[in-house]
């Protein structure tokens, strides 16, 4: 990987230079084909070739302005059906802006547009995938989506951040006295450790009285009024008589102490069962959160859910990770599931629901001819995975294709099947299997023969890639006003609800159904005029009216999903609190 020169870079980006960008300083190849034209929402834009490397094309997209979010998404769906790996660069014909579009599309995982600006963070992305001449010999299609991906992988920093956390958890163990039992010991730490990152969190958005070092800084205040004072003299008033109690209700002495900090109405902030039990013998030097603050100031605290831009950044999941994956394992039975299996079994089991919900509201719109099912028809492989499809437009060697009829000649079968084939491990015998599997689910496809949604989860299909779709081309608002029916009314319960991992797995499944949703409301009601009748859309507009009245629609969507869809119960009050704290 090349280091990038930043100020060519820059010069390169205000130019709105992006061949020489792509080409002269990060390594990629001169792409030659043809511009494509798509037709999105009447009009017409054209994607330009920017460059290649391997599967993967930059586009630029120029038109008078950018378009918004949702034309940009269908300008994309659009765009894969002649280049399944892109991104692309929406820019206006004035050169005054620039978006960077990139959807991250993984098996198994939820489907997510991101979009940068030209910035810093955004030269230090484009150094990741740059690529050196001495890379080019071996350099692999897979390789080269690994790395544009990687730029999106937050599991990757929040794992590191806790291979350190753990070692920081067994020195505090350390520091801490006054309580006896090891096991005890060790579930208080966490407890105190979980406390700490929030603040963290919250503390870096100057939420703390104005000030993103405000720990640290009240860790010198303590110092200078004596040793070993930070711990019972600061922190547990923070806890108990700030973040628990509101604000009129604080003592004077209390005010003076804290400033302004906001009141939270989290039980992970009321004295926990330990600190009644053992709370005037528990003692924490001033040592141990030197050292863990200095731990906690490496990294950059984020409160969104943005992909991380360089290798220090961690969001609330680390909250949860960590939770499930130390407090108290062995007694409690926590149990952190990964990202994958959360998704696949919430995605499975919500977006049936809802379709079930949408059919008994708009039967038309699945029956008949024009149904909802006619996309899988007029377009079989968008809803194929590409993993399932990888290699399948390739002629499979002589000696390999002699097999898929005699058995006799499969000698080779059992052999590694080469990358550009195969999925990771594969061997012939598999990636012929997988095949084959592959052109009877597009048979189907194209035939007609898949009309049920519960027939997406059987054939493997992108359940979800479907439901948007379905809702961004409804051709009625009676389809789209039944899904949001369906979208305002399921509730979903996770009884073991630990810090919410299935929670906000179907949470990233409901969001953007509800944005598509909102977006079609949005067409909608624009298409009226003064022959209309008053109360055309009148549903459509007391929505908007109430995005209106949030600042702006993502948090009205993510607090109408909080409020009304998510429901978690947990033997835990630390996982209960922990879960309504990430929320």
């Amino acid at each position: 990987m090349p280091n990038l020169n930043t100020a060519r870079v820059k010069q390169h980006l205000n130019q709105f230079d992006f061949k020489k960008l792509f080409i002269r300083e990060m390594g990629w190849d001169n792409e030659r084909s043809r511009a494509v034209p798509i037709k999105v929402n009447e009009v017409e834009y054209d994607l330009v070739p920017v460059a290649r490397k391997r599967l993967m094309v930059v586009y630029e997209c120029r038109n008078e302005q950018i378009p918004n979010r949702a034309t940009q998404k269908k300008i994309h769906a659009e765009l894969r059906k002649a280049a399944h790996e892109n991104f692309i660069i929406f820019t206006d014909i004035a050169q005054t802006a620039q978006k960077w579009f990139f959807v991250w599309r993984d098996p198994g995982k939820t489907i997510r547009a991101h979009v940068f600006d030209a910035n810093d963070d955004l030269c230090q992305r484009l150094e990741t995938i740059s690529f050196s001449f001495d890379e080019e010999e071996t350099l692999s299609p897979i390789e080269v989506l690994s790395r544009v991906r990687s730029n999106f992988d937050v599991d990757r920093v929040t794992r590191r951040f806790y291979d350190v956390f753990k070692k920081e958890h067994t020195a505090l163990m350390k520091f801490l006295k006054g309580i006896p039992e090891e096991d005890m010991k060790a579930w208080y730490v966490s407890v105190t450790l979980n406390r700490l990152m929030f603040v963290y969190f919250i503390q870096k958005q100057g939420f703390l009285n104005d000030n993103r070092n405000y720990l640290r800084d009240q860790l010198g205040k303590s110092k200078d009024n004596g040793q070993d004072k930070f711990y019972k003299d600061f922190l547990c008033p923070l806890f108990f008589n700030g973040f628990a109690q509101k604000e009129a209700e604080r003592d004077p002495a209390t005010r003076r102490l804290l400033g302004d900090i906001p009141y939270l109405n989290g039980g992970i902030f009321q004295p926990h069962q330990l600190e009644r039990q053992y709370g005037q013998a528990i003692q924490i030097p001033d040592k141990a959160f030197d050292q863990l603050f200095a731990f906690f100031d490496q990294y950059r605290w984020h409160l969104d859910d943005r992909p991380t831009q360089q290798e220090n950044e961690i969001n609330p999941d680390v909250l949860g990770y960590i939770f499930e994956k130390y407090i108290n394992q062995k007694q409690m039975g926590a149990y952190y599931t990964k990202e994958d299996i959360t998704g696949y079994i919430s995605r499975n089991t919500i977006i049936p629901w809802l379709f079930d919900q949408a059919q008994k509201k708009c039967k038309i719109a699945f029956e008949g001819q024009r149904s909802v099912w006619d996309l899988l028809q007029a377009e079989p492989e968008r809803y194929i995975y590409p993993a399932v499809q990888k290699g399948c437009d390739l002629s499979l060697p002589l000696e390999i294709a002699a097999g898929i009829n005699d058995v006799s000649q499969r000698t080779k079968w059992n052999t590694p099947t080469p990358e550009e084939f195969a999925l990771p491990t594969e061997i012939w015998r598999e990636t012929a299997a997988r095949r084959q599997r592959c052109e009877e689910v597009k048979a189907k496809l194209a035939a007609g023969e898949v009309r049920e949604i519960n027939d997406l989860i059987t054939y493997n299909l992108d359940i979800e890639l479907f439901a948007q779709d379905v809702i961004q081309r409804a051709e009625g608002p009676e389809l789209v006003r039944a899904f949001w029916k369906a979208l305002t009314s399921i509730k979903i319960l996770d009884p073991t609800v630990g810090s919410g991992a299935f929670l906000f797995a179907a949470m990233n499944i409901l969001e953007p159904l509800y944005e598509d949703c909102i977006e079609q409301m949005e067409h909608y009601v624009s298409t009226l005029g003064p022959q209309d009748h008053p109360d055309k859309f009148k549903d459509f507009k007391a929505v908007l009216q109430q995005i209106q009245e949030h600042a702006n629609s993502k948090y009205y969507i993510y607090k109408t999903i909080t409020i009304h869809n998510l429901y978690g119960v947990d033997i835990m009050e630390e996982a209960v609190e922990t879960c309504k704290l990430r929320l």
